[in-house]
């Protein structure tokens, strides 16, 4: 019995480990999040196809013009002072993309509406504020270039040349 509750427990936090810090996509079902079971949370917001948003009004703070990269963070939180800086140098490399922190603890609403459980939560919001990834625990930087990379097209001439229609 001992030995079987060792291999259950190893393979358990061996799964939990793997699962910290990945960006998983959000709303792969088209469905916003829903409660253990089956309801919305309270004041949940969509879009059109039902992916979960956030709003500046959410956040208390501006939307990134092409995405924004959010936070929550607690006073005890190892981890959060080097995901805030992962996060900040990734925001601070791309044009309008934004990094915004919350307190968990003072934003009790939206952990609740989020069903957020640990920090860091690192959520990746596209330009009008939908939820297209999420990570509990610290992200690695170049997980998180990669998220946005899907999210937001490069800038600048090469990639304005490469988006102009071919002129004959």
């Amino acid at each position: 019995m001992l030995v079987a509750v060792l291999i259950i427990t190893t393979a358990f936090g061996l799964a939990w480990r793997r699962r910290q810090g990945r960006l998983r996509a959000v709303g792969a079902t088209g469905r916003p999040a829903r409660h253990l079971d089956g309801s919305a949370p309270a004041g949940s917001a969509a879009d059109a196809a039902g992916q979960p948003t956030l709003t500046a009004a959410d956040l208390q703070h501006e939307l990134g013009p092409r995405a924004t990269l959010v936070q929550f963070s607690s006073a005890f939180c190892a981890p959060c002072h080097a995901t805030r800086q992962v996060l900040g140098e990734v925001a601070g490399m791309l044009d309008g993309v934004s990094h915004v922190e919350l307190d968990a603890e003072s934003r009790l609403d939206l952990v609740r509406r989020l069903g957020i459980f640990s920090t860091p939560t690192v959520l990746v919001l596209g330009p009008g504020g939908v939820i297209t990834r999420q990570a509990s625990g610290q992200p690695r930087k170049a997980d998180v270039i990669a998220a946005l990379g899907e999210l937001v097209p490069p800038a600048g001439p090469a990639a304005e040349a490469a988006a102009a229609p071919a002129r004959d």
